[in-house]
């Protein structure tokens, strides 16, 4: 009779837990979903272990999304447990003549207060790109400054890449080798449109194109230059998406590297990718439109 007993209640809580799980699940709004590169929908675990195979990670972000920074930090702990001290991490955020800047932060030998004083952060380091670096930090993995001084990428945007063959050998310790390759295309003036950076003449336009690619030269160089094993990195989408931007920079520089991409992105629903989305990379963030931002 205890042993019927026993099983009725079994069965009962059993039952319950299915009925819970089921409510919970119809109720349930997720913050994101992830996809691969075919649009089939992916648990996390999923991505880490896919992630973990090449020798560079690309993650793509948009710059104010809550939601791709919390995961980058997930990611950058996951892939470290993996990985150990074969991981090193870099970032589109850090500029290569601040390398020295951010070694003495990581290192303690500087306070935090001087580092983002002297390092020239962007304005939402401190909420969105922190978080990851500090544990860099507290578990020593090296990190690099990779992207293009800024004052460099405005005297390209104004006077073209050429022009960089005028600066002093000081000043391209911190660029690729130069000449950087370049060729302009009439359909990426769509893009800087978009991003609020196109100028009214094609000579204007064709100038920020060279920009946006010394900072991409720049980005692949410095990862090529000092990486060993394995290596995440963090920068917007237009840096990473289709396999272009750093990539062929990176592959020119380090030939048989592999690389795996992860784009982010807003969708209006969140269930399924959006076929425009298809193609940009190998996996995907995707988070809703009315997700709050950082800014």
């Amino acid at each position: 009779m205890n042993k019927l007993f026993s099983k009725k209640v079994c069965v009962l809580l059993l039952l319950c837990l299915v009925g819970v799980t089921a409510f919970a699940q119809k109720g349930y709004k997720k913050a994101y979903t992830l996809f691969d590169a075919n649009g089939k929908e992916i648990g996390y675990d999923e991505l880490v272990a896919a992630l973990a195979q090449p020798d560079v990670v690309f993650i793509g972000e948009i710059h104010n999304c809550c939601i791709t920074h919390w995961l980058e930090y997930e990611l950058a702990r996951s892939l470290y447990a993996i990985h150990k001290d074969k991981l090193m991490m870099g970032a589109e955020m850090l500029e290569a003549d601040n390398q020295l800047i951010l070694d003495e932060y990581m290192n303690r030998q500087i306070s935090y207060d001087r580092f983002e004083a002297e390092a020239r952060l962007w304005d939402n380091y401190s909420t969105d790109y922190a978080p990851f670096v500090f544990f860099a930090k507290e578990n020593h993995i090296p990190f690099i400054a990779t992207n293009v001084p800024r004052r460099y990428a405005n005297v390209v945007k104004d006077r073209g890449l050429h022009y960089l063959d005028s600066l002093s050998d000081e000043a391209k310790r911190y660029l690729p080798p130069l000449p950087v390759s370049f060729t302009y295309k009439e359909e990426e003036q769509g893009a800087f449109a978009l991003m609020h950076m196109m100028g009214k003449s094609k000579g204007n336009a064709e100038y920020l194109a060279q920009a946006q690619a010394i900072k991409d030269a720049t980005m692949g160089w410095f990862i090529a230059r000092n990486m060993k094993s394995k290596f995440l990195h963090f920068n917007g989408n237009y840096h990473s998406d289709f396999q272009g931007g750093i990539i062929p920079y990176l592959l020119q520089y380090r030939p048989g590297t592999t690389v795996k991409t992860v784009c982010s992105v807003r969708q209006e629903s969140i269930g399924q990718l959006d076929e425009e989305n298809k193609g940009r990379a190998d996996f995907y963030i995707c988070v809703p439109e009315d997700m709050t931002s950082t800014y």
